[in-house]
């Protein structure tokens, strides 16, 4: 059976931030704890948000790392007790995101944190009590805002899924006036990011028409404007465009996703220092060759749909095309410039195997399978 759901309220357009404080009234948020990043209060967004809620207590996290982990969650999660908070607001690109759906659990629900993990069977035991969670995104990569997961690295290092439609944001709100000025390497990493949600959730076997043309719709826009979102930080239409196209993959992606994103979530398990959005846009590449032997991919031609998008004339030309977007781009052109070895390959595919995003490609792969595709993104 197929199930399609769509739930969140989006605020989306330039100075929505300045909504923050009639949103945490509607959602009945009068003591929220900000979850945040030191880059993002350098910056000067966090100052941004704390101005927009006049009169209102609030409490400030601001030290999620570049990647999540179940330690910054259950720090949070204590000063969210703490000081007596009743939501939260986490303003920042998917990282600050996903720690808050973290708290949102953490601050509310019996622990071990892992037991709610998506692979532990966990996602029937977050409930309602979930703290309201309002998303202002701050980069256009993870679509985090409007999704019902957060990827967390957990105390053992493994990088897990946490889903609920409990964890959907109460409202977001997508302001790309907060995106002006990111960094050019940001800009194409978190882009690409984007862009494979909408790739790989459009490949995947799943029936959701509405998803399906929510990811080819977001495909075309992010691919026709990352160059210029990259290239000048300050093009209003690029980054409103780049912002459209995070969201919406984000919003097709109930769908599943698929190899790109088991192996992006393995390898970032085993080195968290590499940034998610630029694995996807290795990875791209190997995956999309190896799903265009899958009979859904054939039947329905999605790899020529995504094509016509992009403008390119087949299916078959997608995997150099996307290699040299990321070379214009100025991302790694694979895995070996970003100091993967291949004595970590056993490692990378046992975790790729357990992920959930493994089971949801449309073309089940195999031990041997990731090895090539491990090979063929080096």
């Amino acid at each position: 059976m197929a199930f399609i759901y769509y739930v969140t309220q989006v605020q989306f357009e330039f100075g929505a931030i300045q909504l923050l404080s009639q949103e945490c009234k509607r959602v009945g948020i009068t003591r929220p704890l900000i979850v945040t990043d030191p880059g993002v209060k350098a910056a000067g967004i966090l100052q941004k948000a704390l101005d927009a809620l006049p009169g209102m207590t609030v409490a400030v996290f601001d030290q999620t790392p570049s990647n999540p982990t179940e330690a910054a969650v259950l720090a949070a999660a204590e000063l969210y007790k703490t000081s007596g908070c009743d939501g939260l607001i986490a303003v920042g690109g998917g990282s600050a995101i996903d720690c808050a759906k973290g708290v949102a659990i953490a601050a509310t629900h019996e622990g071990p944190f892992t037991r709610y993990a998506t692979i532990e069977g966990g996602s029937p035991k977050i409930t309602g009590r979930a703290a309201p969670l309002i998303a202002v995104p701050t980069t256009s990569g993870t679509g985090s805002e409007v999704a019902r997961g957060a990827i967390i690295i957990v105390g053992d290092h493994r990088k897990l899924g946490f889903h609920s439609w409990h964890l959907v944001p109460k409202t977001a709100i997508c302001d790309p006036e907060l995106t002006l000025g990111l960094p050019a390497r940001l800009t194409a990493a978190t882009g690409m990011d984007a862009i494979a949600h909408c790739m790989e959730t459009f490949m995947s076997a799943a029936f959701n028409p509405p998803a399906d043309g929510i990811a080819l719709d977001g495909l075309e826009r992010g691919w026709a404007h990352i160059e210029h979102a990259t290239r000048d930080g300050g093009d209003r239409e690029a980054r409103l465009n780049m912002m459209s196209a995070s969201m919406q993959g984000a919003m097709a992606f109930q769908k599943g996703l698929g190899c790109v994103h088991s192996l992006s979530h393995s390898l970032g398990g085993v080195d968290p220092r590499l940034h998610h959005g630029a694995l996807n846009a290795v990875f791209l590449p190997a995956v999309v060759r190896f799903n265009a032997g899958a009979e859904s991919v054939q039947k329905e031609h999605r790899l020529a749909r995504m094509a016509r998008v992009m403008g390119l004339s087949s299916g078959s030309e997608i995997p150099d095309a996307i290699k040299a977007m990321n070379a214009r781009l100025g991302l790694a052109p694979g895995l070996a410039a970003m100091g993967v070895q291949p004595g970590q390959f056993s490692q990378i595919i046992e975790g790729a195997l357990a992920d959930h995003c493994h089971q949801t490609n449309p073309r089940l792969a195999s031990v041997q399978d990731y090895e090539a595709m491990l090979k063929d993104s080096m």
